[in-house]
């Protein structure tokens, strides 16, 4: 006999269909009111976080292998400068050929794969950012070559910056990120709120270049828009302080930082940041700056125009497109050589070794003695037994003035702002040495 529980189980067919439908149904309830609960979390108060929040992490992460990798390939050239030590000839190809080579791949590479990665995208992004739809300009094509160019491009110790080129590629991941997250539903479906993604993507561009958040989001207000819709304040601020935030802590993982700091550290004074007296000089930096920042902008143009008139060189130039790079990179990379005219203008420092000694807040004179100042780690640069300080730096700034409007028309990503820093800290020192290092690189809030 069969104990009465299983009788009851074989019952009827129609109770186990009943059971069968009531089961399925308190399952369907069960999976809708789950999806629905998500849905509401996600879309209406966690989505924009999480999405910020990868932005930042994967910004962050790209930020940081690139500058690894171009500080790689810049210690490599002065590895090979300084173990031919022994013949100047042999210190000079190896100088000239290794930024010659970077500069060319990277041209060949971006042409190759994705002609819109060219420049620093800045003017695209304001473009998009106003309604206009760009085909191709941020694609995953235009990501890849954008990021491989920029890095050869800036490991080649070039006068070029990474600000600019920063802003697209974090569009790009702005944009691809919406992509892969309207595959699952959600916001991200919609076009207005991508958009507004791209703007905080472009305040996270310059947060995790220079682990400045604020001025991130100063950019994007001043720079990419006409309008900027409140909301997009705190998505901007947040993202980028995410970004600024893991990329100093990978430096700090990665042995570069002992702790948290800024990129390029100050020692101001805290109780009065400036003494009265300081202002007039001040107005003067800001003055001079000005006009150089206009000069700058117009010698670029110059250059550009000068290129496009010459139709004989023009279509030379369009058949041997790698050929214009070339020839720029082994010009300037002549120039900078160190035992040859370099020597007279600190060649053998990248830019960052020359805003770590412009931003230091040394003077460059005691007492006007350039010769009483105390010279230590890459400042060593500056010093020539025969030249005085001043004289090395007014050709610096001459020099890399008409060599950074050369070298941003070369066809490689690439932006302008940090060799316009360079050389707005190196105008400060120039026209007022005793001054602290407050208002650095204004020559390049005007361009």
């Amino acid at each position: 006999m069969l104990p009465p529980t299983v009788w009851e189980n074989i019952g009827s067919p129609q109770r186990r269909a009943a059971q069968t439908i009531n089961a399925a149904s308190c399952e369907a309830r069960s999976i809708l009111c789950t999806v629905r609960c998500q849905k509401f979390l996600i879309s209406r108060v966690g989505e924009d976080w999480i999405f910020l929040i990868l932005l930042g992490l994967l910004m962050a992460l790209v930020s940081w292998m690139m500058d690894y990798c171009i500080a790689i390939c810049l210690q490599a050239q002065k590895w090979m400068y300084g173990g031919l030590d022994s013949n100047v000839l042999l210190q000079y190809l190896a100088w000239v050929t290794y930024p010659v080579v970077l500069i060319t791949f990277s041209a060949g590479f971006t042409q190759i794969l994705a002609p819109q990665a060219v420049g620093s995208g800045i003017p695209e992004m304001k473009t998009i950012l106003r309604g206009v739809v760009l085909k191709e300009y941020l694609t995953f094509k235009t990501f890849v070559a954008k990021v491989i160019g920029l890095t050869c491009a800036l490991g080649s110790g070039m006068p070029l910056g990474k600000e600019g080129p920063f802003v697209h590629i974090a569009s790009l991941c702005a944009a691809l990120l919406s992509k892969f997250m309207s595959l699952f539903g959600g916001i991200y479906e919609n076009e207005s709120r991508n958009i507004e993604m791209l703007a905080a993507a472009c305040a996270v561009g310059v947060g995790c270049c220079f682990a400045a958040p604020i001025g991130g989001v100063l950019f994007s207000i001043e720079v990419t828009s006409t309008f900027f819709a409140v909301r997009n304040y705190w998505r901007g601020f947040f993202a980028a302080t995410f970004s600024a935030f893991i990329f100093r802590v990978l430096a700090v993982w990665n042995r570069d930082e002992e702790t948290i700091t800024a990129l390029f550290k100050t020692r101001f004074r805290l109780d009065f940041p400036f003494d009265l007296q300081e202002l007039p000089a001040f107005a003067v930096i800001g003055i001079a700056s000005g006009f150089g920042g206009a000069l700058f902008v117009y010698l670029n143009r110059l250059i550009v125009q000068f290129m496009r008139k010459q139709k004989t060189i023009n279509k030379f130039l369009m058949k041997k497109r790698l050929l214009y790079p070339a020839l720029v990179t082994l010009l300037i990379s002549t120039l900078t050589f160190p035992p040859g005219f370099g020597q007279f203008m600190a060649g053998k420092l990248t830019q960052k070794d020359s805003l770590v000694t412009l931003l230091d807040n040394r003077t460059w004179a005691r007492q006007g003695i350039a010769e009483d100042f105390d010279y230590i780690g890459h400042s060593q640069a500056w010093k020539h037994p025969q030249v005085n300080v001043f004289v090395t730096l007014v050709l610096f700034i001459i020099m890399k003035f008409w060599m950074s409007a050369l070298a941003t028309t070369i066809p490689v990503p690439c932006g302008a702002f940090m060799p316009v820093f360079v050389i707005g800290n190196k105008h400060r020192q120039t026209l007022w040495p005793k001054q602290m290092s407050h208002i650095g690189g204004e020559l390049g809030v005007f361009i």
